[in-house]
């Protein structure tokens, strides 16, 4: 442990403590003297094309990993970031946002210094709204504390912080780190023993229960208190869209994603017609809920999340979701009585028809079979979301996508950070053209650190998702020759796709070229699209035309 230390040797420390192995970012004048800390550090400095690359390539890296960190510049390279870090902060991803500003001796008199809006507060106060804590690291007596309390908090509540260090703090002196204490945030025990006893009195009065799975049991590392859960009660378990791959979906008791009427109906009536719901971690967003065509009978459910409790109209506050789920296994619920899963759609073995154009549906029931353990799935807003929604994701798989904030462009920077984040998974980055086109430039940073993610962007010229809630010629974009990309950045390798005969040849390329990216342009008729897209855009267009 250092005996003396720096603002900005203390924040390194304290990062590395974390865990965290790398931090995204693109550097500036006012925060070049910590990025040579970083630099020096045990951590590995990942330069992006763009700040807002590197704010979704941290965001991907703290949900495989439990935490991510994100150092940019004043205002121009952090208010790059605000949409990435406002969707780490919707969806429950802990990332670390460090900005350097202007130093405090620079600023007597209020002058114009480059980048400034405003006055000096300006980034701070925007970030306050999508962080759960802040700080200004300006007074070298109080920046350990500020540190240690901003890192303990996004941890805890699995959400984005923000630390502004200026410039001419970075090498003041401060207290050295101490030894970090075990943090542990306990329950109300007389409150968690009452929802565990009203909790336990529904369930043992089921006759027809089930399990909704969420995103939250991602976040705290529940997922494997979930399939105890499941194999000591027998009940049958769906998950949310943005939970998804929260389980083995090859499990026996997986029904399959619950989205109200978006999703499959046998998974629908599983939910809808219980007795009693679990619904453990889910944010219950509209996306989860089909554009809210879903129909829960709030005095069927138990619903825990990480910040309460409620039992049918009963809330609870001051019982975490990690004690709440560990008291059910324990909790008096009856014998283990296994319920019958109703047999899931079954597949039959893709066969190419060679001549045949690609659709949306042959593309996505070829690429389950093409899935392996190994592989992170990772997707972007619209169908390339949608579509995926019935893919089986096997125990070791990743599915990673922002199902909730839906922001275009997550995908590409996404497969970076997990990849970086996770060397053995192999992301399968699932992108439309509109957002390839927001953020696909990222391929760069891909290919600088020898990544090898198979890239497939679902070329149909447009934002396929707002054509089928209104359409209009605004909805329509330029085509760019996406295979062409490795030319571009003399990396990787692409090819078009048109016909399931191009696409068997290309998956089976692709798959092989494990040395760099590659990068399949696949071409769809503008207004094919799924099912559950086909739902969504009946529904939000009747919205649309009401207003």
């Amino acid at each position: 442990m250092a005996k003396s230390a720096t603002v900005g040797s203390y924040l390194v420390q304290r990062l590395e403590e974390a865990g965290l192995r790398h931090v995204f970012g693109i550097p500036g004048d006012y925060v070049l003297r910590f990025y040579n800390l970083l630099e020096a550090s045990r951590m590995q400095v990942v330069g992006t094309c763009a700040e807002q690359g590197a704010a979704f390539a941290a965001d991907a890296y703290a949900r495989v990993n439990g935490l991510g960190a994100l150092c940019i510049t004043y205002c121009v390279g952090g208010l790059n970031t605000v949409n990435a870090v406002a969707e780490a902060y919707a969806e429950k991803s802990p990332v670390i946002v460090i900005s350097g500003a202007p130093g405090l001796r620079e600023r007597v008199r209020s002058p114009l210094l480059h980048h400034r809006v405003r006055d000096f507060n300006t980034q701070r106060l925007i970030f306050e709204q999508v962080t759960v804590a802040s700080a200004a690291l300006e007074n070298p007596a109080r920046a350990p504390e500020q540190i240690d309390a901003a890192i303990a908090a996004c941890r805890r509540q699995k959400r984005p912080v923000y630390l502004e260090l200026p410039r001419d703090m970075v090498d003041r002196p401060c207290a050295a780190p101490a030894p970090l204490p075990a943090e542990h945030v306990g329950s109300d025990s007389a409150a968690l023993r009452e929802a565990l006893s009203e909790a336990a009195a529904m369930m043992r009065a089921a006759k027809h229960p089930v399990i909704l799975a969420g995103v939250e049991l991602h976040r705290f590392g529940l997922q494997e208190t979930l399939v105890r859960l499941v194999e000591r009660t027998g009940y049958p378990v769906a998950a949310t869209l943005l939970g998804k791959s929260v389980i083995s979906e090859v499990h026996p008791q997986y029904l399959g994603i619950y989205e109200g009427g978006m999703g499959r109906g046998d998974v629908r009536r599983a939910i809808e017609g219980a007795d009693v719901v679990l619904i453990l971690g889910a944010f219950l967003t509209d996306i989860d809920l089909g554009v809210f065509t879903a129909h829960l009978d709030v005095s069927r459910t138990v619903h825990a999340t990480s910040e309460r409790i409620a039992i049918r109209h009963h809330h609870f506050e001051g019982v975490t979701l990690h004690d709440f789920l560990h008291g059910l296994l324990h909790a008096p619920i009856g014998p283990r009585r296994r319920v019958a899963v109703a047999p899931k759609p079954t597949q039959k073995p893709f066969r190419p028809q060679r001549n045949r154009p690609v659709t949306v549906r042959r593309f996505f029931a070829r690429l389950n079979d093409f899935l392996e353990d190994n592989f992170a799935v990772i997707c972007d807003p619209g169908d390339s979301l949608f579509g995926a929604a019935d893919l089986m994701i096997h125990r070791k798989t990743e599915f990673l996508s922002p199902a909730y904030y839906t922001s275009m462009g997550f995908a590409v920077p996404a497969a970076l950070g997990v990849q970086i984040g996770k060397r053995r998974l192999r992301p399968i980055v699932l992108v439309g053209d509109g957002a390839f086109q927001m953020t696909g430039q990222e391929l760069s940073t891909i290919a600088r650190f020898g990544l090898n993610p198979i890239v497939i962007v679902l070329n149909n010229k447009g934002y396929t998702t707002e054509r089928f809630i209104h359409d209009g010629a605004y909805n329509d974009i330029p085509n760019w020759a996406y295979h062409e990309m490795p030319r571009l950045l003399d990396a990787g390798w692409g090819c078009e796709v048109r016909t399931e005969g191009e696409l068997e040849h290309a998956l089976a390329k692709a798959r092989a070229n494990t040395r760099s990216f590659s990068l399949l342009n696949l071409h769809l008729d503008p207004y094919d699209r799924s099912e559950a897209l086909k739902r969504l855009g009946r529904s939000l267009g009747r919205q649309i035309v009401r207003r």
